[in-house]
């Protein structure tokens, strides 16, 4: 019987063969895990014995804000509260509340009629007037026939509803049919400088 030589078994002959690429490259990256993973531990160790040892250095460190029960003046066993001498607060004195003034009362007016109103300008200014004092342009005054002097009036201008008060300092006015003489203040306060001369109401304050 003939026989015919057998091919070699390639696994029998190399029974250990070598690992391919891709296989290779998944054992790296595992060792490269492993580093990394055992780098982070021990990074946290050490951090971990650091802080351990900052704890350590400053509990066993002096504690002067610290007062053992039994020794000085703090201590609550060696004195009672009523062995101090604790000062005596001084007592306020009462205050009495403020006596309140009541509110001046509003002074009453009592209509005097309507007329014409005029004022002097500032030529007249530094004249003597009635009342001895001299006539001040940019003053709330007036001259009036009849009333006293120093008697406080109400002067208001019916077409645009402005009023003034004004002060009584001299006598007049004694021309035409004019009931007062306005100083120049008084007269731009009711806006009667641009026609000169208008009607006015008045009232006298009590």
């Amino acid at each position: 019987m003939r026989t015919f030589p057998t091919t070699p078994d390639r696994h029998r002959d190399h029974p250990h063969h070598l690992p391919s690429r891709r296989e290779r490259l998944r054992a790296l990256m595992r060792l490269k895990s492993q580093r990394q993973i055992l780098g982070a531990g021990l990074g946290f160790s050490l951090a971990l014995c650091a802080i351990l040892a900052s704890a350590v250095a400053i509990d066993s460190g002096p504690r002067s804000d610290v007062v053992p029960l039994g020794r000085g003046v703090a201590s609550v066993e060696d004195h009672a509260v009523s062995q101090f001498d604790v000062p005596a607060l001084p007592e306020r004195p009462e205050v009495q509340p403020a006596a309140l003034s009541p509110p001046p009362p509003s002074p009453r007016e009592s209509a005097l009629g309507e007329g014409h109103a005029s004022y002097y300008g500032d030529e007249l200014a530094g004249n003597r007037t009635a009342s001895g004092e001299r006539f001040d342009p940019e003053s709330l005054t007036a001259a009036h026939r009849t009333l006293p002097l120093g008697s406080r009036v109400r002067v208001t201008n019916p077409r645009n509803g402005d009023s003034v008060i004004v002060r009584i300092n001299d006598r007049g006015p004694y021309h035409g049919n004019r009931v007062i003489d306005l100083s120049l203040a008084a007269a731009r306060a009711i806006g009667l400088i641009r026609a000169g001369s208008g009607r006015v109401s008045l009232a006298l304050l009590t």
